[in-house]
């Protein structure tokens, strides 16, 4: 059975490590032996410790520290939605907050057991339950890895799903639904809300719910969206179905080169906008195409890559090409592409330069067409504001019919406050962004890290989602305190920062 992969190590033995948020929910012996009847359940330091924390790159820097964000008072591991729901309900008797792990990928500290009490791993729920080849329809279990999701999908029924995040070796479908990830080729299949058909929930008060079902429907709201994207907040998602696709027998692949990051912004949107939709559209500014590509400092890389019906693909590269060349771009070297798709999603540089004391993150956002310009240029600007800032670039990884995904990487200089120079940077790329129009977050979700500038991004909208957290988890026991919504727990006051 797979299991999730650490980010980084801790500078210390298990039972040395400490919490870097005040202590959380303890569980008493009563309460620990009634989740032990349930479903195998741990309270061993290192389990602890590692269900305390996800990717969340600041995290790393204190597992350097000897730290641990939170440590739960116990990790349970069902493997059936029964055994969910009496979780649930042991710990809407005792008042216990429950926090949802899976591959524990996420990099905003969504998996944080902020509060301590229970952290339940769903990771022992893996596996397909069924295919209906004849709609494209896959039943999933929640803590399905993405390798052996794919590798069983496309070995067996000839499927393909078609999400391919950069942390699909060590990612779940749940976690991919619960923090509406997006795929490296979502430009041709969509992010994750467009490939879930329908979800079986547990509800904070232990009823288990079905959503959707159906291609299409208007019978009301759509109440698969309430918990996609949700993550953990308003339901724990035991069952997924998705979409599936033929696997693709044909593949295309192109790159072009542009004097600058707007020319290539511009080539991506006529290309869609005329109906060319490629899997891969990924433009690079002239920082991360030195970098990556070995460009001179002064250009910019296009990489574009398709799968499909051979006359399709064929057909979308032409009209991607036409849009590239009318837009100042030429043609670059196929190569490149080559390289992109044995290197990413390698983050061993990521955690390099953690351990030398650097501060790296990403932070992605979307936004239409019309102001991307002044996004790509004011935030790059403003990160390099911040304290100790040392470098800001940029790529649009995801297009779409009115906009687009912007992905920018920054780092610091080695100091000893990193968590205030993290904390600066933050509030300067982010609220930029969300000045000039930008979205909060395009697939990394909100978790602890953003919740900060969900009331700044939502403004009085935020007040129906706190009220959806009100009605449905009245106790807040549901991962309390992600995603801006005020807890009950801290006196309503945020843990952090």
């Amino acid at each position: 059975m797979t299991q999730p992969t650490e980010p980084i190590e801790f500078a210390v033995a298990a039972d040395e490590i400490t919490e870097r948020f005040p202590a959380g929910s303890t569980l008493s012996p009563a309460v620990r032996d009634a989740l032990e009847k349930i479903c195998p359940t741990s309270i061993e330091n290192q389990s602890l410790a590692e269900h305390g924390r996800d990717w969340w790159p600041l995290a790393m820097h204190w597992a350097l520290q000897g730290k641990t964000p939170r440590k739960p008072g116990a990790v349970c591991t069902p493997n059936t939605t029964e055994q969910i729901a009496a979780l649930v309900a042991v710990c809407n008797t005792h008042d216990l907050p429950l926090t949802v792990a899976g591959g524990r990928s996420g990099v905003c500290g969504s998996a944080v057991p902020l509060y301590g009490g229970v952290v339940l791993d769903v990771t022992a729920m893996q596996g397909i339950v069924s295919v209906d080849q004849v709609s494209g329809i896959v039943e999933v279990l929640p803590g399905t890895f993405g390798p052996d999701f794919e590798n069983e999908l496309q070995s067996k029924y000839a499927l393909t799903v078609g999400h391919f995040p950069q942390s699909f070796d060590i990612s779940t479908v749940g976690g991919w639904v619960a923090c509406r990830g997006a795929g490296q080729y979502s430009t041709r299949y969509g992010k994750i809300e467009d490939m879930v058909v329908g979800l079986e929930v547990v509800l904070a008060n232990g009823e288990v719910v079905r959503t959707g079902g159906a291609p299409a429907s208007a019978i009301g709201p759509d109440l698969t969206s309430l918990f996609i994207g949700s993550e953990g907040t308003l339901g724990v998602i035991t069952k997924v179905w998705l979409r599936a696709h033929p696997v693709a027998q044909f593949q295309a692949r192109a790159s072009y080169i542009f004097p600058s990051f707007v020319d290539g912004v511009n080539a991506c949107r006529d290309s869609v906008r005329n109906g060319a939709t490629p899997a891969v559209l990924r433009l690079y500014d002239e920082i991360e195409s030195k970098r990556s590509h070995g460009l001179d400092g002064t250009q910019c890389t296009l990489l574009v890559l398709d799968e499909g019906d051979e006359r399709l693909v064929k057909a979308t590269l032409d009209i991607v090409r036409e849009s590239a060349i009318g837009n100042r771009g030429k043609v670059g070297d196929i190569e490149l592409v080559e390289k992109w798709l044995h290197h990413r999603n390698d983050t061993s540089g990521l955690q390099a330069l953690t351990r030398k004391g650097y501060i790296v993150d990403t932070m992605e956002v979307s936004a239409p067409w019309s102001k991307l310009e002044s996004i790509f240029n004011g935030v790059r600007t403003a990160f390099m504001t911040a304290p100790g800032a040392r470098s800001a670039s940029c790529h649009l990884s995801h297009s779409y019919l009115d906009g687009a995904c912007l992905y920018f990487t920054f780092a610091g200089d080695k100091t000893e406050t990193v968590e205030e120079h993290y904390i600066a940077m933050w509030n300067a790329g982010q609220r930029e962004a969300i000045k000039l129009g930008a979205s909060v977050s395009h697939h990394h979700g909100i978790g602890i890290n953003r919740a900060r500038f969900m009331q700044e991004s939502l403004g009085s909208a935020m007040q129906l989602l706190q009220g959806l957290k009100n009605t449905l988890d009245p106790k807040d026991l549901l991962n309390p305190g992600k995603i801006g919504l005020t807890s009950q727990r801290n006196n309503s006051k945020p843990v952090w920062p």
